[in-house]
């Protein structure tokens, strides 16, 4: 049970925080497999840096779709 003023979140949200959590271990393993070996200086960074860069794509795309339940007036 959500207590009142508690965000609800949809399912998008939950599918785009997965894709982005998954990203920071996916794309620098697609590089390497591309490209070539990273350092592990280089993997975390890139790893830090994708997920830094997710985490504030999903805050500016969805923080007006994360809609608020209104408060019980009784």
């Amino acid at each position: 049970m959500r207590k009142p003023g508690e965000p609800i979140y949809l399912r998008k949200h939950v599918l785009a925080l997965l894709l982005a959590l998954l990203a920071t271990v996916v794309l620098p393993r697609i590089y390497e497999l591309l490209v070539g070996p990273l350092s592990l200086e280089a993997r975390l960074l890139s790893g830090l840096t994708i997920g830094v860069a997710g985490g504030l794509a999903l805050y500016f795309s969805f923080r007006e779709s994360a809609r608020n339940e209104p408060e019980n007036k009784e």
